[in-house]
């Protein structure tokens, strides 16, 4: 049966969302506060990571986070303050910073990455797109005996999950990247990983979703929905009202804000992240994490992205001047004669990335609201896990069978 669908945000995961909905015959609509061409969909890394089966809050991040706390220029940073909902997300996320939960969180991660993957492989290969798409892997360079030993312990566990990984010599990296010039003691290779390049995927979707009939409203700011019989029934914007039969929350690290008028305290934090294009050839060729600086290195359609840093310090695009230089200088340390120059760093743009307390996302129907699915809080794999969300959304509101248990995503979960 046809619904009128609203989703607020026109991100990966929203557009995602539209995608399949509309493949399933519903009348689409997508509205976003923003033009649809900058934010954390466009300035992200590119990757599609099914490696990535350690969420963000494991041990060791809550005492390694304190000494960062206090360096501007560190990966991760946290910007102390006493706002309630920080404190409660900060809380949760030390709760969720523990063994046993990181490893009941491996298989969900793994298996949701590479359920979009083949979404990403399949959109590829359907004729509608053209976007750069590759399987090259990842590398996880190390210039420290320490980060190498710890990211092969992660790539003995990816193993036993049944991904292809493998722990290479400085001469095999060499080998590898012959052009680089890259300057490590050695990496683990993710076979099982694929990158993209952002600016060319988005502008294809939404042109295609134009094409299918799916509304797209820009700058529009959802400020408000109308409530009845614990259900939304209109959508109100800073320009119209919406007739919704149902709600997607898409809305990344603004969701928290539209999901506490219905009551639903999403505990979501922006994670603002910085990336730098550099349009002169660099030699680079696989997509590499430079370990020890965290910093994403991706060879796309025509440059080469660095990208990185955690910041959790509100809702704000400012950009810290600090925290591009400490990327620029990374990929000075780890490719030799590469400098990233003054004005590629003031061209550098910022996302914010929403964060759950667990790394995992919240995907699914609150019980707070009956025609309201969440699809939001995916940290760092936005891109990543933007296909296998749409298709779930599209599941759950197409009333059909899942491709994924959703229990491990529910947004009621408790920390």
């Amino acid at each position: 049966m046809s619904k009128r669908i609203v989703i607020i945000g026109g991100g990966i995961v929203g557009l995602s969302s539209a995608y399949y909905l509309q493949k399933e015959g519903h009348q689409v609509t997508v509205v976003d506060q923003s033009k649809m061409d900058s934010g954390a969909s466009h300035v992200n890394a590119g990757y599609i990571t099914p490696s990535h089966i350690i969420s963000l809050a494991h041990p060791g991040i809550i005492t390694q986070g304190i000494k960062w706390m206090f360096n501007s220029s560190s990966p991760f940073y946290v910007k102390p303050r006493l706002d309630p909902e920080f404190l409660k997300w900060s809380w949760a996320f030390k709760k969720s910073a523990t063994e046993s939960k990181v490893e009941k969180s491996i298989k969900v991660l793994k298996d949701i990455n590479l359920l979009s993957r083949s979404l990403f492989e399949d959109m590829k290969s359907s004729n509608e797109f053209n976007f750069h798409y590759e399987r090259k892997g990842l590398l996880m360079a190390y210039q420290t005996d320490k980060a190498g030993e710890g990211e092969w312990k992660v790539g003995r566990r990816a193993i036993e999950e049944g991904l292809d990984v493998v722990h290479l010599s400085k001469t095999e990296v060499e080998n590898l990247e012959p052009n680089a010039k890259i300057n490590v003691k050695g990496a683990v290779y993710y076979h099982c990983d694929a990158h993209s390049t952002p600016s060319d995927f988005m502008p294809e979707m939404i042109h295609y979703l134009k094409e299918k009939g799916v509304e797209i409203l820009i700058e529009e700011k959802v400020e408000d929905v109308e409530l009845s019989n614990n259900s939304i029934s209109r959508v109100i914007t800073d320009k119209r009202s919406i007739d919704a039969g149902d709600v997607v929350l898409a809305a990344g690290s603004w969701s928290p804000l539209l999901s506490q008028k219905l009551g639903l305290n999403l505990l979501i934090q922006a994670g603002k992240g910085y990336r730098i294009n550099v349009k002169r050839d660099t030699g680079i060729t696989i997509p590499t994490i430079l370990m020890e600086a965290k910093v994403a290195v991706t060879p796309m359609d025509g440059f080469t992205r660095f990208a990185g840093t955690m910041e959790i310090g509100g809702i704000n695009h400012n950009i810290n001047p600090v925290r591009v230089d400490a990327i620029a200088k990374a990929g000075k340390r780890y490719y030799r004669g590469l400098k990233i120059s003054e004005e590629e760093k003031q061209e550098a743009q910022c996302g914010l990335r929403p964060c759950s307390p667990d790394g995992v996302p919240f995907i699914g129907k609150s019980s707070k609201c009956s025609n309201l699915t969440v699809a939001s809080g995916h940290a760092m794999m936005g891109w990543s896990l933007g296909p296998a969300t749409g298709k779930l959304v599209s599941e759950i509101i197409s009333d059909k069978k899942t491709s994924l248990d959703l229990i491990p995503f529910h947004p009621d979960r408790k920390f």
